[in-house]
């Protein structure tokens, strides 16, 4: 028998696979279009009968991808994208802790239909697992005149909201909510720490790769605003903007020049003070990475929706309270700076570092580490974007009380001739327990650990347990981390030293 719970909306009817029970494209808020474009996130309407749940549903409007090699990203069409999936060991059941996933894209991309999201090892394991869509990019950022800011991060507070109304129908608990997801995903988990509205939704969270947490002031994003509405010719108003599909809306954001889009107008050549001259610039090795199209559009510190930047409130204490499991893989952009047409000469070498604001300390640190070239490239940007922000937010969270407990990947993926390494998304399927699903084998190489898998995968699920995820925690005695590896180990202050370069500079 198919299993069934009943929610605020109305029943709906899952499936059982792998032994547990999935309940797929479960409606939270109702179709953001009409007169709901571009609006505050609202329940759906009500349905009589029964809701077959047993398919995904759709996914948010998007850029289409031409990168097959990461996270399998399928595109669903349809208005009905603000929806989740459940999975839990049995609906029947009551008092589960909850793990709620926000997927990552860099917040205009992804879904929770991706199959590397299922979360049948965390429902096998005795967690109720919910993965959520959310508006993206245009449709859930564009900063409107006469519309809420930061309608994304409604949504995810929408989505919370149906959590801790609805899960305990699934077996979940609503006092147990641990909030985790990657990279944008990992960023959205703790902006929701700063968010007034999702006070009492949440109670641990999980940053993986997520990196510096300090969003853009609002005027850049407005800008860009403006200059797309100067090009569709029309106010920046709800009213103007919604006689145009997202689509549409995508295609004319997507010709903007790099000076009209958020974040577009600093140059890759600018120095950290933005003094410095013109100068002509070559085409770099970072340029595939920085400029592959329109930047898009992201949360930001509006004031109201996100109340502070929410590294400043988790290092003052005035975020909502939460346990936290903070980390990053320790080489996030190798593979996609080694992975980049050479050689590089050192022209080209020294602009790609004037951009990262690696000063010749920086350089002569990591090439007595590295081999010089896109190794070093790579490493600077993965310690400047990544694991030097993780480490601030780990300190900045134990300085204040917090219990939060601090790892780092190192296991080295094969893949690609070894350029894959221990990069950006390598970690999903461990932390999944799904070493076999679609794609893994491109981004993990043919026989990955499932010993590592197993480790991984029961520190997420204990975390969501007990918000212990087997180690101590950091800063209360001294700063252990958990380094995941073949054999995984306890380091203590393992990026000491790439913490006082960059502090330094």
């Amino acid at each position: 028998m198919d299993p069934h719970a009943v929610t605020t909306s109305g029943r709906v009817r899952g499936h059982w696979a792998g032994g547990v029970a999935e309940f797929l494209g479960i409606p939270y808020a109702a179709p953001p279009v009409g007169a709901l474009r571009f609006a505050a996130p609202v329940p759906p309407r009500p349905w009589a009968g029964v809701r077959y749940c047993h398919a995904y549903g759709p996914t948010a409007p998007q850029p289409p991808s031409d990168y097959t090699e990461g996270v399998p990203e399928p595109l669903i069409a349809g208005d009905e994208y603000l929806n989740l999936n459940v999975f839990t060991p049995d609906p029947g059941t009551a008092g589960l802790p909850v793990l709620v996933w926000i997927h990552g894209g860099a917040f205009n991309g992804g879904s929770n239909a991706s199959p590397w999201y299922r979360g049948t090892s965390f429902a096998r394991d005795g967690v109720v697992f919910v993965a959520v869509n959310y508006r993206l990019g245009v449709e859930g950022f564009l900063p409107i005149e006469d519309a809420p800011a930061n309608l994304g991060v409604l949504d995810w507070v929408r989505a919370l909201a149906w959590v801790h109304d609805n899960i305990a129908a699934f077996g979940g608990d609503p006092g147990a909510v641990t909030v985790g997801g990657q990279s944008a995903g990992g960023q959205a988990s703790v902006t929701l720490l700063a968010v007034p509205g999702a006070a009492g939704l949440l109670h641990r969270v999980i940053d993986m790769s997520g990196g510096a947490v300090r969003w853009e002031p609002a005027e850049p994003a407005r800008e860009a605003a403006r200059a797309l509405a100067r090009r569709l010719g029309v106010p920046l108003t709800r009213e103007a903007f919604s006689a145009f599909a997202p689509q549409e809306l995508l295609t004319v954001y997507g010709s903007l020049g790099p000076g009209d889009r958020p974040g577009g107008e600093r140059d890759q050549d600018a120095g950290s003070s933005g003094e410095e001259p013109a100068r002509e610039r070559r085409p770099g090795p970072l340029d595939a990475i920085f400029r592959p199209g329109p930047k898009g559009f992201n949360p930001v510190n509006d004031g109201e929706v996100v109340a502070r930047s929410p590294y400043e409130m988790i290092a003052d204490g005035s975020a909502h309270p939460a346990a936290l499991l903070v980390g990053a893989t320790a080489e996030e952009f190798n593979e996609a700076v080694r992975s980049q047409p050479g050689p590089i000469d050192e022209e080209q070498y020294a602009q790609a570092l004037r951009g990262l604001e690696a000063g010749p300390e920086a350089r002569r640190f990591y090439e007595e580490r590295l081999t010089a070239g896109l190794e070093v490239l790579g490493q600077i940007l993965t310690d400047r974007i990544f694991r030097i922000p993780t480490l601030r937010l780990t300190e900045a969270a134990a300085a204040a009380g917090r219990p939060v407990h601090a790892y780092e990947f190192r296991w080295r993926s094969p893949a690609g001739g070894g350029t894959v390494g221990a990069g950006h998304c390598v970690d999903l399927p461990f932390v999944f327990d799904n070493l076999d699903g679609e794609g893994v084998g491109r981004m993990c190489g043919p026989n990955p650990p499932p010993d590592l898998a197993r480790e991984m995968h029961a520190a997420w699920v204990a975390f969501a347990r007990c918000g212990d995820p087997g180690w101590p925690p950091y800063g209360q005695d001294g700063r252990p981390t958990w380094i995941f590896d073949t054999p995984g180990h306890l380091a203590h202050d393992p990026l000491a030293e790439e913490s006082r370069l960059w502090r330094s500079l």
